[in-house]
Order: C-alpha cells, then sequence, then structure tokens
C-alpha cells in the first residue's frame, strides 16, 4: 500500500512540475493592431498598410508597413467630371488589403484616407466637385469591413510634416535602431534629424529642423512630441510647384510670352529633339495654377515641338521663382521665409524617381552638382526616336517629361532652395528605406497612433511569483516521497519490521 501511495505521489508530482512549465512557458500570442493609409496624391492612389504591436515604446506605436498597392487609374481629383466612379476605383485595393489583414481584425483596423495637392487643386477650382468626389470615396471605404476614421484634404503643411516624421522615424533618429542606420550607413547627419524634400505631381514640401530658426514666419513652424522628445521644425509647401503643374506653368509662360501673332506650334527645349505633343488650349487656363496666365488664343489646339536644348530649358524653368522680394531676413522664392538648410535631407517621392531614373541616386559614390548637372544637360540632347527606342518599356508621357523633370528638380534645389556645390551631397534621394515606402503616410500613421490606447501585453497565465510557488511546492512534495521511499528502503530490517 505505501509503495502505491509513493509512486502516485511521485507521477502526481512530475505531472504538476511538467504542466505547470508548459503552460508558463508557451510562446504568448502577437498582440499586432493594423492600420491602413490611403495616399489620394494628384496623378494616383496609394493604398498602404501598416502594423504595430499593441504595446508602445513612449506613447508612440512602433509603426511598418507590410503592403502597398497602387490604384488603377487616375487620382480621385482626376474623377472631377465623374466624381461617382472616385470610390469605386478604390474597391481592388481595399480587397487587397482585406487580405493581408485576418479578418478577425478588420472591424478594428482604422482606415483613413488623405488627399493631398490634387484636391486642394480641385477645391479651389471646383469645391462642388471635391465634395462630390470626397463623398464618393467616403461611401466606399465606409462600406468596407474596416473601421471609417475619415477622408479629407490634408494641408501642404500635414504633407510636409508627416514626411519629415517618416524620413526620421526609418532613419533611426527618434531613438536607437541600429538596423536601419546600417543601411543608410552613410547618412552621417551632423543634426539629430534629417530633413524632408518631398516633390509630387501638384505641389512640393521642405521640412527641416534649424538652429537658427527664427519667429518672423511662425505660419511656419510646428511643433511634435514623439518618443519623449520634442521637435520644433520649419516647414512649408509651394502649391503648384509639383512637377506636372510646374510644367503647366511654364507651357503657360512661354505662351504667354510668344508673339502678337502666336503660332499653332510652339518651340519646347524641356523636350527632348524630335517629339511633338499636341494640347487642348481651352482648358489650358483652368487650372488655377495657370489661370493668372490666361491669353486668347485664336486656336483650340497647340502643337508642341522639342528643341532638347537643356540650358534654354534651365532659363525657363528660373522665371518659375521669383528671388526679387524677400520680406524675411532669408527666402527661398516667392517671398517665402526659409532659415538656413542644415544637415542632411532625404529627398524622396518624385524627387526619388526622376533621378533614379536617370541613375543619380547611388548612395556609394554620390555625383557632385556639377556632374549630376552635366549628365541630366547629356540626356536632354538625346534625340526622343533613340531616347523612345532604348526606353520603350516606359509610357511615352512618362518618358518625354523626365528631361524637363530633372532640369526642374536641379532648379528647385539649387536656384529655389539654394543648395550649393559644397552641400548639394548632403541630399540623399530615397525610394525606400529598409522594407517602408519614403513618404508622408507612415509619419501620418505614426502621429495617429498617439491617439490609440496602449493596450496592456499578454502575460502568461500565472504571475511570476506564483508559478516560482508552484514549482517549489511540486519539489518539495517530490524530494519528499523520494526522500520518504529512501528511508523506506534503506533502514534496518528491524525498524522496517517495526513500522510493518
Amino acid at each position: 500500500k505505501i509503495l502505491l501511495i509513493l509512486g502516485f505521489l511521485s507521477a502526481l508530482a512530475v505531472i504538476a512540475l511538467i504542466a505547470v512549465a508548459v503552460t508558463q512557458n508557451k510562446p504568448l500570442p502577437k498582440n499586432i493592431k493594423y492600420g491602413i493609409v490611403l495616399d489620394a496624391g494628384s496623378s494616383h492612389t496609394n493604398l498602404y498598410v501598416y502594423e504595430w504591436p499593441a504595446e508602445k515604446e513612449n506613447d508612440t506605436g512602433v509603426v511598418k508597413q507590410v503592403e502597398v498597392c497602387k490604384v488603377e487609374g487616375p487620382g480621385i481629383s482626376g474623377y472631377s467630371h465623374a466624381t461617382e466612379k472616385a470610390g469605386p476605383s478604390l474597391a481592388q485595393c481595399l480587397q487587397q488589403a482585406k487580405e493581408v489583414i485576418p479578418s478577425m481584425q478588420h472591424k478594428e483596423t482604422p482606415v483613413y484616407l488623405g488627399a493631398t495637392a490634387g484636391m486642394r487643386l480641385l477645391r479651389l477650382e471646383n469645391e462642388s466637385a471635391a465634395d462630390k468626389v470626397l463623398s464618393s470615396v467616403e461611401k466606399t471605404l465606409r462600406l468596407a469591413p474596416f473601421s471609417f476614421q475619415g477622408a479629407r484634404i490634408i494641408t501642404g503643411q500635414e504633407e510636409g510634416a508627416y514626411g519629415w516624421i517618416t524620413i526620421n522615424y526609418l532613419l533611426g533618429n527618434f531613438k536607437q535602431v541600429s538596423g536601419w542606420k546600417k543601411l543608410l550607413h552613410s547618412l552621417k547627419s551632423i543634426s539629430e534629424t534629417s530633413g524632408a524634400l518631398d516633390l509630387g505631381g501638384a505641389s512640393t514640401q521642405i521640412t527641416f529642423v534649424s538652429k537658427e530658426l527664427s519667429s518672423e514666419s511662425p505660419e511656419n513652424q510646428l511643433y511634435f512630441r514623439l518618443y519623449g522628445k520634442d521637435y520644433q521644425v520649419y516647414t512649408h509647401s509651394f502649391l503648384c510647384y509639383g512637377k506636372d503643374q510646374a510644367l503647366q506653368q511654364k507651357l503657360a509662360r512661354d505662351l504667354q510670352a510668344s508673339t502678337s501673332t502666336p503660332s499653332t506650334i510652339l518651340l519646347d527645349p524641356c523636350f527632348h529633339q524630335g517629339y511633338r505633343r499636341t494640347i487642348n488650349t481651352r482648358d489650358f487656363f483652368k487650372n488655377p495654377c495657370t489661370s493668372d496666365k490666361k491669353k486668347q488664343l485664336p486656336f483650340s489646339q497647340l502643337d508642341i515641338e522639342g528643341e532638347g536644348n537643356f540650358q534654354k530649358c534651365r532659363e525657363s524653368i528660373q522665371k518659375l521663382f521669383n528671388k526679387t522680394n524677400c520680406p524675411y531676413s532669408s527666402c527661398s522664392f516667392n517671398g517665402i521665409y526659409l532659415p538656413p538648410l542644415q544637415g542632411d535631407f532625404g529627398a524622396f517621392s518624385a524627387f526619388y524617381f526622376v533621378m533614379n531614373f536617370l541613375n543619380l541616386t547611388s548612395e556609394s559614390s554620390p555625383l557632385p552638382l556639377n556632374e549630376v548637372t552635366r549628365t541630366i544637360e547629356s540626356f536632354c540632347a538625346r534625340p526622343w526616336q533613340e531616347v523612345k527606342t532604348l526606353y520603350h518599356h516606359i509610357k511615352e508621357k512618362y518618358l518625354s517629361e523626365y528631361c524637363f523633370s530633372g532640369a526642374y528638380i536641379l532648379s528647385l534645389l539649387e536656384n529655389g532652395y539654394e543648395f550649393t556645390e559644397e552641400n548639394w551631397q548632403r541630399i540623399h534621394f530615397l525610394g525606400k528605406i529598409g522594407s517602408s515606402d519614403a513618404g508622408w503616410t507612415l509619419g501620418y500613421m505614426l502621429n495617429l497612433t498617439n491617439m490609440i490606447p496602449a493596450e496592456e501585453p499578454p502575460v502568461p497565465p500565472l504571475s511570476h511569483s506564483s508559478y516560482v510557488g508552484l514549482m517549489v511546492l511540486c519539489s518539495l512534495v517530490l524530494v519528499s516521497v523520494l526522500l520518504f521511499a529512501w528511508l523506506l528502503f534503506h533502514k534496518p530490517k528491524c525498524l522496517q519490521k517495526g513500522i510493518v
């Protein structure tokens, strides 16, 4: 009987020890949250899916991009004449997001849409159409299984500031993230943060921290608190100075400067020699970016013929930047305050796409400004037929404008913001950092996670003290049983008889 009892107690103690250890040490479920941000730009819309752990670091979630989907068709501002189609255009990418995010978390996943400069222009041109486009978009997003949080036109300041947050987050400037810094080891910024240069189709933004930031233009200053630190940044957004609208401005100015008896052919040095494009002049001056240059023309169509002359192209572009009047201590252009440039700058969106096409984005051996200029000049001088044959896989509209876009980027950075030969190589053209796209949407998501309450991390079934107590108790029971058994079988026979 005693042997049976001892055996039973031993087995029970061993089972208890194993059960407690396995239960306590099994892997805890990942507590991952998801968020969706749609970047409704002037030329197209991108949907981004982000994820972050529910437990936040210093009140800001650790957000990373897990999916991106490019919406087919134009940007939502391109549906101004068919507003009811704007929302349904997003359906395919929303379906892709549904497949990426676990179905159990669809209802709790926030979805936001931010429209940028294309919609800012449409609102100036036709407020009713802009409202209808947003209404169509909102209807589609509300029908999706996610938690709709808003569809709105964000300001240029927000776009610039969120882009700055993205760049610095990915470079590890808000907290030490050695992995990201290894990916871009060449970024040796003397300042704590890097500046952000963003170029879209309709606007461009510059944002950075400057130690010499004065109070003379408070509307260009923003304050952030991220990862337990306060930041004061300078930011400005130039509407109509994205690459597409800058081209429209230049063409309008060229038309305005043409002779009193204008020809139906306009020679343009910013297009390759042999290239020809026809534009409708009736719609040309309806755009808010060109309406102030309106000119009555005796024809409805205009043929643009390329000359491929880089120097004349630069001269034409530079007229877009008014440098004559500066009411502040220092300005960029058009009388806008700009403090002294400081530190490194990450240039993304169209800055990166154009310069990457021209093979000018190498971080291992960045070219000086004069070589960048020569490279773009050489590209512009190539005949259109040669360029078209060599890059036959690229859409003709994009390919035909790389010469202008390259020259425009140089003019904007060199003449507009006054980057020089000395600090040119502090500009780093960035497409992705790690697995995340450089752009404003990640910064937007980071800022939004400040408003999402942190959740308690998953905890083991037992507290540490309870776990230790149970393990000790079970161990004591097992040891006691084994000790008793040893005494029973090793005592003198007389003691054993006495016990029996």
